[in-house]
């Protein structure tokens, strides 16, 4: 069963935030990851502790998408942001997990 993917609308403008090739490999690396069984974890998808952002990270190299699964069908982007070292910026803000 595929699942719905939304976004919220900082989500969209975060995505904006990237380089178009960047965009079309997040946005491709969205769909094939989270479009089927997204809680279940793999080496690209986890369960986060609870924080204020999302309950599941998909990592796509340095890019982070935080993500909820609202129901069997639908599948919400809340916040996607960049990683570097140990350090995590959504919305060129640098926010602790």
């Amino acid at each position: 069963m595929a699942y719905e993917i939304q976004f919220v609308a900082s989500a969209k403008e975060q995505l904006r935030s990237f380089a178009a090739s960047d965009r079309s490999r997040i946005v491709d690396a969205i769909e094939k990851h989270l479009s089927v069984a997204p809680e279940n974890e793999t080496r690209h998808r986890k369960k986060l502790r609870p924080n204020p952002v999302a309950p599941w990270e998909l990592r796509i190299g340095r890019v982070r998408v935080f993500y909820d699964v609202e129901d069997v069908s639908k599948v919400t982007v809340l916040a996607i942001g960049t990683k570097d070292r140990n350090k995590l910026y959504i919305g060129g803000k640098e926010i602790q997990l």
